[in-house]
């Protein structure tokens, strides 16, 4: 698409960009750090330094429409040099309002407090050794075949059982977990027929679920991380309604399931389209962390932010009025060539590799970031122990220099909906762990 095409481009309603964004990014680019699109009046954030500034002002932008952006917009005019005590009054109108990602301190503190509770270093260590097991356990089910459709049969199944047993959902309980929240999707099941659904959606499975574990924790506490979850306390000594510490589960529940999925998918996509990569990974397994921070700088699950001025400022020199919707563009400000050497090559030997805008920044910043860098670490460590000659399926996705892929069509979000891969089956010990 050239330039006067993406003038008349509403990048919120344009489903077919979504398989390859970049190039509208650099559109974007074109206009400035910071411009203001003409179809939604966001104003569109793709410079480095502008998105960290924005993430850094906790008190001049509100997180209130974090998720939900221009949609459905805010419920009143918004009108005035401060509108403050309009978010305050309305905020629970808006959608997502009960989730962690769109609150603002003081709340935020206090609840993202809670869920730090849980995601320890002792707690993380355990769950990395249970990642070991589990890795192992997943390739299982497809070694033998030389071939499979990774995202459905790897990555959504690891990162779903990895975060249950994290937040100390019973080993008992995971079979289920996973039948409820990825039944449809698992290659060896058959799709369910009209009429057959799940009896729940997935949140709502969620929501009742660990809403039954926390109050079974208060009446009767063991030793175990739901109970430490269940009985944790604000700073002020107060107890968290039942309610309020479901939805702090559920919250890392879905959303670190999601991503870290996505973020292996597009890992592997670039292992099996460069062998030279594959075997540099295979030799030097220190790599794999540098490779997994380019993996999310140059496809980040999430492609941005949304932030609510609440006072007139300024942005990278340009004028936001108060009550503006601002989007911070995660993928393109980790393209920023002002930040990032060569930004659209993958280097592992990037100075600054960490410092990219995947988990966003600031008091919002994904808290289960690590968590993310263990799975991906650990399986890649057993998907290159356990996995010869990675390559992706012409049959599936089209010859080299022609593939086809299908990516999530939704602008927050970037993810392969499918990863046809082959490989030659390694006989490495089952379980083995590198130092």
């Amino acid at each position: 698409m050239s330039s006067s095409d993406f003038d008349a481009t509403n990048f919120f309603r344009a489903k077919p960009l979504y398989q390859d964004p970049y190039p509208y990014y650099e559109y974007l680019r074109e206009q400035g750090p910071v411009w203001r699109e003409p179809h939604q009046g966001v104003f569109m954030v793709t410079g480095y330094e502008e998105a960290m500034a924005v993430y850094r002002d906790s008190a001049t932008f509100s997180s209130c429409n974090s998720v939900s952006g221009p949609f459905p917009g805010f419920p009143v005019p918004l009108e005035g040099d401060d509108v403050s005590a309009l978010i305050e009054q309305h905020r629970d109108e808006l959608p997502f309002s009960d989730q962690l990602p769109t609150f603002d301190p003081p709340k935020h503190t206090a609840h993202r407090g809670l869920l730090m509770r849980l995601i320890t270093p002792k707690r993380l260590k355990e769950n990395e050794d249970f990642m070991w097991r589990l890795a192992d356990r997943q390739i299982d089910e497809f070694l033998d075949r030389g071939e499979c459709e990774f995202i459905h049969e790897y990555a959504d199944p690891f990162t779903l059982l990895v975060v249950a047993d994290l937040l100390g959902v019973p080993e008992a309980d995971h079979a289920t977990f996973r039948e409820e929240l990825q039944g449809d999707r698992r290659p060896t099941r058959r799709r369910r027929k009209a009429g057959e659904g799940m009896a729940h959606k997935p949140l709502d499975f969620l929501y009742e679920r660990f809403t039954t574990f926390i109050e079974d924790c208060r009446r009767e506490p063991r030793h175990d991380v739901l109970t430490d979850l269940a009985t944790a306390t604000f700073p002020d000594g107060s107890l968290p309604e039942a309610h309020d510490v479901m939805l702090i589960a559920v919250n890392l529940f879905a959303a670190g399931q999601e991503t870290t999925a996505r973020l292996l998918g597009q890992a592997l996509r670039f292992v099996g389209e460069r062998p030279e990569l594959q075997e540099l990974l295979r030799d030097e397994r220190d790599c794999i962390p540098s490779f997994i921070e380019e993996a999310l700088r140059l496809e980040s699950p999430i492609q941005g932010d949304f932030r609510l001025s609440r006072v007139p400022t300024t942005i990278g020199g340009v004028d936001v009025p108060a009550g503006s919707t601002v989007m911070m563009v995660n993928a393109a400000a980790n393209r920023d060539p002002r930040e990032f050497e060569q930004p659209t090559e993958l280097r592992l030997d990037r100075v600054n590799g960490r410092q990219h805008l995947g988990f966003g920044f600031g008091i919002h910043s994904c808290a289960g970031a690590p968590l993310a860098r263990a799975e991906a670490r650990v399986s890649f460590e057993r998907i290159l122990d356990r996995m010869g000659d990675i390559r992706i399926s012409d049959a599936a996705h089209g010859p080299a220099g022609a593939r086809r892929y299908e990516y999530t069509p939704l602008y927050m979000l970037r993810g392969l909906e499918r990863l046809h891969v082959e490989f030659t089956p390694l006989t490495a010990p089952v379980g083995r762990k590198r130092p």
